[in-house]
Parts: C-alpha cells; structure tokens; sequence
C-alpha cells in the first residue's frame, strides 16, 4: 500500500481497530496501536496517534484512557451493548422461518458489531433448538417483494407451497397462482405471515412467508375494500393464523387467571369482578377452534359465558373431540 493511501486510510484503521481489539479490560496503549497499524503498512507516530484519538472522539466516539504502566485507550460503549446482541442472535437462531444458513450468517454479522473479546461470548450463546427451520432460502428477498408492493399499492401473484407425506414442498392446487392485494406482514409464533385480500373470492387470508414461491408484483392496484385493518389490535385478538369470525366472549374465571388474559390480549379488556374471587373478562377475538382449544387448556374453572353463539360453538367444540376417544 502506497503510503499516502495508507495515510488517508489511517483514521479508519485506528477507529476499526479500538471498536474490535479494545474493552476496558483490554486498553490499547500508543505503542501497541502502531504496531497495529503497520500490519496494515501504515506508518506511525506516537503524537500523530494522539491527535488521531482526539479527532476521533470529536467525531463521537465514546473512548475513555487508564493511565499507568498498564493503560492505554478503550472504547467506552458502543453501538449494541453486549446483552441487545445475545438477544438479536437468540432471535434469529429460534425463528423458524430463517433457515440454518442464513441464520450462521445474520448470527456472524451480528457477531461483528462488538469486539472480540464480547464476540467469543456470543459465540457460546449460541445454541442448537431442536425444531425445524424453514428451507426457502429466499424467504428475505419475499419480504422485500411484498413490502415493495405494498409501498407501491400493487398486487403480487405467487405459488404458495405445502408439505407432501414425502418431506417435500409441492404447489398447492397444481401451479395455481394466488393474486392477492397485500396488506402487511405479521409476525406470529415464530413465523412470517403475508395477510391480504385474495382476489378470486375477496376473502381476508393469511400465508405463510417461507412457503410463498415465485412472487411477481402486477400492474394492478390493491383493492382492499373499505375495512381498514388496525394491525396491532388484528394481531393481538388472533389466536392463530386460521382466520375466524370476530365476535365479542364474555369468559367467567378466577381472578388469579386475569393475567392470564392481560398476557394474551393486552390492557384494553374489559375485566369486572363477580364476588367469590371470580371475574368476569370481556373483548373482541377471531373465534376459532385454536381460540376453544387455548380455552380449554386453560382449566375446568375457566367459562366461556357469551355469547350464546359462542358458548354453542365451544360445546360443539367440545363433543367433536369427545368423538375420537
């Protein structure tokens, strides 16, 4: 490397360096900082590094100094502090719809955003989840397509895939092409879902992101009626992705099972109390069989109280089960 380029490129090599090579623990003094440096044939001297430090600090680096014989300089806090990273790299290990390469991948860029020494740490958070992991590859570049639409109020046409007794993803429907107008994506039990209105039936439904194959964006505009979908309060009243109808349930229960509802439903039910340490909880949800099934697990306390059509639903619910056994 010429030495006015490495020259220009000085400063850059010094801030990369303190960011990877330096923590409290581990200062980096101005001699070691120019041995560092020459590795990448860049010459140096001690005051030039200590009007290097300074411009870097006036730039907004966070660096702090431990005087003594054993000192020297060390980055005092980063962009992602050590605990925000072991969170990110849990996440992408456990979610389902990244598949296990890219995974390793995401897990060894997010690796870099601290040093070293952080970095070994992270690499022992890391830990194998016995469940599967999604196999389409190009399940980023679908977000991408369907956020595009989404900005540019286009539909998108797809295949959508399912799994076949053989372990392999097949079309469903032969090479139908789903149209749909895209509305957003939510995440949900780990997976990605696509929610929009299907062109053919103008019916609301919900795709599973890793299974979407060979998405197009159209020319045509979305047409998505005149519902407007308040996502966060249509997430939280789903109890899966098998869409329901929405009605109002009243459920009688004891009161140390509110939190219960609080966790899965948020703040905004309505709860009131009955005398006897029972409660009353009242809001909105997708009646489904996931939404009976989440209630039974709930114990023989718990009592779907109205409405009427639901209650009939549950009893249904109930005595289709009872069939198997």
């Amino acid at each position: 490397m010429a030495k006015s380029a490495g020259q220009k490129l000085k400063l850059l090599y010094l801030k990369d360096i303190l960011l990877r090579e330096s923590d409290e623990e581990h200062p980096l003094n101005a001699p070691a900082l120019i041995s560092r440096l020459a590795e990448y044939d860049i010459e140096a001297e001690r005051k030039s590094i200590y009007n290097d430090i300074e411009s870097l600090a006036d730039y907004g680096m966070d660096l702090l100094k431990i005087d003594g014989r054993d000192g020297g300089y060390f980055v005092g806090s980063a962009d992602f502090e050590l605990a925000e990273l072991k969170l990110l790299v849990d996440a992408v290990q456990s979610s389902r719809f990244i598949t296990a390469k890219k995974s390793e991948q995401l897990i060894k860029k997010l690796s870099s955003l601290t040093n070293i020494y952080d970095e070994s740490k992270l690499k022992r958070q890391v830990y194998s989840v016995n469940r599967i992991k999604s196999q389409n590859e190009s399940v980023f570049y679908v977000i991408d397509d369907i956020n595009e639409a989404i900005l540019e109020d286009r539909n998108i046409s797809f295949q959508y895939m399912k799994w076949s007794p053989e372990k392999k993803l097949v079309p469903r429907h032969g090479d139908k092409k789903y149209t749909v107008s895209p509305i957003a994506l939510i995440w949900d039990d780990e997976y990605y879902y696509l929610v929009a209105i299907d062109r053919d039936d103008d019916k609301k439904k919900h795709f599973r992101v890793d299974k979407i194959k060979g998405i197009g964006m159209l020319e045509e505009r979305r047409k998505l009626g005149r519902e407007k979908l308040d996502i966060a309060d249509y997430s939280k009243k789903m109890f899966s992705m098998f869409h329901g109808e929405r009605d109002t349930v009243t459920i009688k229960c004891p009161a140390d099972k509110a939190g219960i509802f609080i966790d899965k439903l948020g703040t905004d039910i309505s709860i009131t109390g009955t005398g006897k340490d029972m409660i009353q909880v009242h809001t909105e949800v997708d009646v489904s069989d996931a939404f009976y099934g989440w209630i039974a697990s709930l114990g023989c306390d718990v009592e779907i109280t109205g409405s009427a059509d639901v209650r009939k639903g549950y009893i249904q619910f109930l005595k289709d089960r009872l069939k198997l056994y």
